[in-house]
């Protein structure tokens, strides 16, 4: 007999719909992830993903529809919203850094003061996440001696820090130097491997191709078209689909 409880998805969007006065972005967005899925969100620019990623961690208040994590409903009226985005990381296409402090006191400094663990076993934890993302040696440099690559990983760093059990990421790689990039999606490709659940908007296609486990094609704030990488850029099924993939691979 299944366990419902495995079967169960670790993040659920349920019909999702946000506007922003007359301009309706996302319109009945639903997606499920289960666990240790990485899902990708693809599409152009200005149609709703960053909107529908910030909606699931509820950075967004969505106008309609459901969000669950781990089968609880995050977007019911009196949810502790707090202890949700703990267990939501987010992972933004700016860097976020406090310039004044170390990539070690930036990854640990969430672990302190919303875990309320002690320095020592916040820098603990930080020390981890730093070795997980491959800068263990940069622990002690601030963000204005690292490249931007280097910057966005503390950035994974820090969300790994606090053990989410889901991990967003809004396009990781748009603020970087092409030569940066693959750093990055590196980092993600190991992270993968060990397990963590991830849902990533991206433009980059090939890393989509290569790693996802689903790709959700998103336009105009309702999805056109999912499924396994090797359909969606392979065999598309919708001409807008299509359209939007000749496109993207021909730059």
């Amino acid at each position: 007999m299944t366990d419902l409880a495995e079967d169960r998805p670790i993040l659920e969007a349920r019909s999702i719909q946000k506007s922003f006065g007359p301009l309706e972005v996302l319109k009945g967005v639903s997606m499920a992830v289960r666990a240790a899925e990485m899902v990708m969100i693809i599409g152009a620019s200005g149609f709703g993903k960053s909107t529908f990623l910030r909606c699931l961690n509820r950075l967004e208040d969505p106008d309609r529809g459901q969000v669950f994590l781990d089968g609880q409903e995050i977007t019911r009226p009196g949810i502790d919203l707090n202890k949700a985005r703990r267990e939501i990381g987010m992972v933004f296409q700016m860097f976020n850094l406090y310039p004044h402090m170390s990539a070690l006191g930036n990854v640990a400094l969430a672990p302190r003061k919303v875990l309320k663990l002690s320095r020592q076993e916040a820098e603990q934890r930080a020390r981890a996440a730093l070795e997980m993302v491959g800068i263990a040696d940069k622990l002690k440099a601030y963000p204005g001696q690292l490249s931007g690559g280097q910057q966005q990983r503390v950035g994974i760093a820090r969300a790994l820090a606090m053990r989410p059990k889901v991990i967003l990421f809004d396009e990781p790689t748009s603020a970087l130097d092409p030569e940066l990039v693959g750093e990055v999606l590196a980092v993600m490709r190991r992270m993968r491997e060990q397990g963590m659940t991830m849902v990533v908007v991206t433009h980059e296609m090939s890393f989509a191709e290569s790693a996802a486990d689903w790709v959700i094609y998103l336009d105009q704030g309702e999805i056109v078209e999912e499924g396994v990488p090797a359909q969606i850029f392979r065999d598309p099924q919708h001409q807008r689909t299509r359209a939007f993939l000749a496109r993207t691979l021909q730059r």
